[in-house]
């Protein structure tokens, strides 16, 4: 039983997941918040070209 909490406490995958996870969601918000102000900034060109038209 000794020696299975040892291996248990030495393992390191789980962190290692869980900092990728912590990648991937700031890779995510990063891409969510640039769309967004494209988004924004086309539809303001399109609502200029529609004006001018």
């Amino acid at each position: 039983m000794k020696n299975l909490v040892n291996r248990f406490m030495q393992d390191q995958s789980g962190a290692t997941a869980i900092e990728y996870g912590l990648l991937a969601a700031l890779i995510a918000l990063a891409i969510i918040a640039s769309v967004a102000n494209l988004g924004s900034n086309l539809s303001n060109l399109f609502n200029q070209v529609s004006t001018n038209l």
